[in-house]
């Protein structure tokens, strides 16, 4: 009878002790849960204002989300999951506050959507809209939940990737597709292109609208494609080098800006699919009103980053390519996409080493054990927006001197669309000596360079190479067809453009 009642006392104090944890436990949780707990570490001290201005604060309805709401799993989604997410975010929250300065927290780089799906859950947003097609839903916004719908499970997709200011407030975010003409700003309306006579620097004016492109006469000359082996954060796609020859060219400052690409949109946009090599055929100057150029964006494709001189992003090769045909046509000169070997020919500016300035991209990005002695970025953040100084997005290039030749953001900003098809091992088919050599004469993809301001230091070396991923960067585009001339996927995509010498120009 003794054990009995000690059994008895044991088993009733594990009970009454698994109640006093539960009910802890509960306490715990309802007030670590509140926004005012959030808020104690999560200091972020835009976050309360903003979610106040959304949707999930601000609507007709008066319903007000927290923050948990959305940034915790449901429970009824596995009562585990909840509590390990929790745990780590509010230790991660914590140590935060602990270590860092909170005036060094890259926050913008966190509303972005590379960044928000990672602390918001699908589950969460489901539980409450059970509905997807509420009334006053729009015909795009019915598109898209259907193509959502019915390729969950191959898209896997986060509803903020398409909602991203649904819990704080993003000034300038929009999603719906953009209305009539964007404003390119005040200034001079030119009425005739540039006049070139001799091989020399020039601004090229477009007629008719107030946009104008700083051109830098790039001499010809022979140089070694690609990287030697010994190159730090070498990739096996940039050999063997090759000896190549280029012929001169003229080559934009920097990558077009989002005012001249607006005025090519305000000019050209429509509904069109007709095919560049329709639209400017060989020895062929059909009319201006032959260009088809792009359809509305959703929203502003600038990611609410800022316009005018930034780089303009998030186009498709083929409008990238269109562009070119419009300015040709406009100017009466012949503008295109640069050769993979004229890129790398511009971006070294002479030289020989990963950059076109002295370092190292070990010490600009360490790894391994050199992460001891911390990076050393004072040679890098003068002449490249990438990683490790961009804020997570594009910046103006008067932020970054230019490179010998007198081209900025050569490297980092964006990457930039050349005109030859991709191949892992194009160099190996390169005999050495080619002259002006153009690329795979077929392929599915097309070359990309100069890394972007998402890219580690490795990434923007001047021989760095990678390629367009179409399907890739079209994976959240409800179209169908999807579109031809916008990007839903990839932001860090622009390009420059190259003008042909015309025949006869005098070398001075």
């Amino acid at each position: 009878m003794k054990h009995k009642g000690i059994i008895w006392s044991i088993v009733l104090g594990v009970f009454v002790l698994g109640i006093v944890l539960a009910m802890t436990l509960v306490t715990v949780d309802t007030r670590s849960s509140t926004n005012e707990s959030c808020t104690s570490c999560h200091y972020h001290e835009e976050a309360d204002r903003l979610w106040k201005q959304s949707p999930h604060y601000l609507n007709g309805s008066g319903t007000v989300t927290d923050c948990a709401a959305c940034h915790l799993p449901p429970k009824e989604a596995g009562i585990n999951r909840y509590y390990m997410i929790k745990l780590r975010m509010g230790a991660k929250d914590m140590w935060a506050k602990t270590v860092k300065d909170k005036d060094q927290i890259d926050w913008a780089a966190k509303r972005t959507q590379d960044y928000a799906p990672r602390i918001v859950y699908n589950e969460s947003c489901v539980k409450c809209h059970q509905n997807l097609y509420p009334e006053g839903i729009s015909d795009d916004g019915i598109a898209a939940h259907l193509h959502y719908e019915e390729n969950a499970e191959k898209l896997r997709l986060n509803c903020v990737s398409c909602h991203l200011n649904a819990g704080h407030y993003i000034p300038g975010y929009t999603h719906q597709k953009l209305q009539g003409t964007v404003d390119t700003g005040s200034g001079e309306i030119y009425e005739a292109p540039a006049a070139v006579t001799c091989f020399e620097s020039f601004t090229e004016t477009i007629p008719g609208t107030n946009a104008a492109i700083r051109m830098v006469a790039v001499p010809g000359g022979e140089f070694l494609l690609g990287s030697p082996r010994n190159e730090p954060r070498r990739h096996a796609n940039e050999g063997p080098q090759k000896r190549v020859r280029v012929s001169r060219f003229f080559m934009a400052e920097t990558e077009i800006t989002w005012q001249q690409f607006w005025s090519f949109y305000n000019e050209t946009m429509s509904e069109g699919r007709t095919p560049p090599s329709v639209i400017y055929a060989a020895n062929s100057r059909p009319d201006l009103d032959a260009v088809s150029g792009p359809t509305p964006p959703f929203g502003f494709p600038d990611q609410g980053w800022g316009m005018g001189n930034r780089p303009a992003i998030t186009m498709t090769h083929y409008a990238a390519e269109t562009f070119c045909q419009w300015l040709s046509l406009k100017t009466g000169k012949t503008y295109r996409l640069p050769t993979e070997a004229e890129w790398e020919y511009a971006a070294r500016g002479g030289t020989e080493t990963p950059y076109f300035f002295e370092g190292d991209p070990r010490r600009f990005d360490p790894k391994g054990l050199r992460r001891l002695f911390g990076a050393d970025t004072t040679g890098i953040a003068g002449y490249v927006i990438y990683s490790g100084n961009s804020p997570a997005r594009t910046q103006e290039p008067s932020q970054v001197k230019p490179n010998p030749l007198g081209l900025k953001n050569m490297l980092g900003n964006v990457m930039e669309y050349c005109s030859d098809f991709y191949a892992e091992d194009a160099y190996e088919q390169l005999p050495d000596g080619a002259l002006d050599p153009k690329g795979p004469s077929a392929g599915s993809e097309y070359v990309v360079r100069g890394g972007s301001y998402a890219d580690n230091a490795g990434e923007v070396r001047c021989a760095s190479r990678s390629h367009t991923r179409h399907d890739e960067w079209l994976r959240t585009d409800p179209q169908n067809p999807k579109s031809i001339w916008w990007y839903s996927d990839i932001k860090g995509i622009g390009f420059r453009v190259v003008c042909e010498v015309p025949d006869g120009l005098e070398n001075e």
